[in-house]
């Protein structure tokens, strides 16, 4: 039985908690790892989407030397939320600035680190989101990037955007439209409703939902399963990857399109987005003693 080993590679101040099982082949991601001393809002700042992909491209090229068979790459969170979505407040600022250089350069940014999870890293991974807490946006996105979904019961997952005039441009429609018609899958966008990991199980967007502190249990099972079967397995990843990768450069068009439809955003459009930056400040503590 193999030990967890740390990340080779050093992430001063990182927003990540890698462990490493290297004898198992299978590479755990933790986000939001610098909140537990310092509270925050659980969102894809910059410094996380950098660190994370970061994080990708170094490991894949680490696997594709080793020409590792089927590893797995496991993407959760440190704290009670896995992720919040996008980083609303920079997004304010950059449209009320009218910096589309920036905006788009953070967009695609998040779209390189989705589209590594949904692509296997570009070694085959088997990629796994397990999901303990609320994924919101950006962060149900990243959750449907991955090749296997396993929530806990009574986690929320949902797809807010249109509250503020806006839709999910960072992978939701090419992720969806693999699980669901693209009908329910541009319904979900549309309404910007919240679902619990059960619902969303009954529609085929969720693969797994266990109890509560179940969830890693869970994704070692998975893992052991596969290793039960390993040519099998490693063959339905290369068939999977030639069959439902939605290619990059589409993905990045999107993106164009979701950075064009938020500079077009009104002042009412990015109050509400400036309500929610405070509701998520509130929630995680950082106004704590201010009233």
């Amino acid at each position: 039985m193999s030990a967890a080993q740390p990340s080779p590679i050093p992430l001063r101040k990182s927003t990540l908690r890698i462990v490493e099982e290297p004898l198992r082949d299978v590479y755990w991601i933790h986000m939001h790892a610098d909140l537990l001393a310092q509270p925050g809002r659980a969102c894809f700042s910059s410094r996380l989407v950098d660190d994370i992909v970061d994080y990708q491209q170094g490991l894949g090229k680490r696997l594709a030397q080793a020409r590792i068979l089927s590893p797995h790459v496991v993407l959760a969170a440190d704290g009670d939320v896995f992720n919040l979505g996008g980083d609303l407040e920079l997004f304010c600022r950059l449209i009320r600035e009218r910096d589309r250089a920036q905006l788009l350069d953070y967009a695609q940014r998040c779209v390189l680190g989705v589209h590594a999870f949904h692509a296997g890293l570009g070694v085959r991974a088997h990629s796994i989101a397990l999901v303990q807490g609320n994924a919101l946006g950006g962060g149900f996105e990243a959750a449907l990037s991955c090749h296997t979904l396993i929530a806990e019961e009574g986690v929320m997952m949902g797809l807010p955007e249109v509250l503020f005039d806006l839709f999910p441009g960072m992978g939701a429609y090419s992720f969806m439209c693999q699980r669901v018609s693209p009908q329910l899958a541009a319904r979900i966008m549309l309404e910007g409703n919240l679902y619990s990991a059960e619902q969303l199980h009954g529609m085929g967007l969720v693969d797994q939902v266990v109890p509560r502190g179940c969830g890693v249990a869970a994704v070692e099972k998975v893992i052991r399963d596969s290793k039960r079967i390993p040519h099998a397995w490693a063959a339905m990843q290369q068939v999977r990857e030639i069959t439902t990768t939605a290619p990059l450069d589409g993905m990045m068009r999107i993106t164009e399109i979701w950075v064009d439809t938020a500079m077009q955003l009104g002042e009412k459009s990015l109050r509400t987005m400036d309500r929610l930056v405070r509701a998520q400040t509130r929630r995680s503590g950082m106004e704590a003693g201010t009233g």
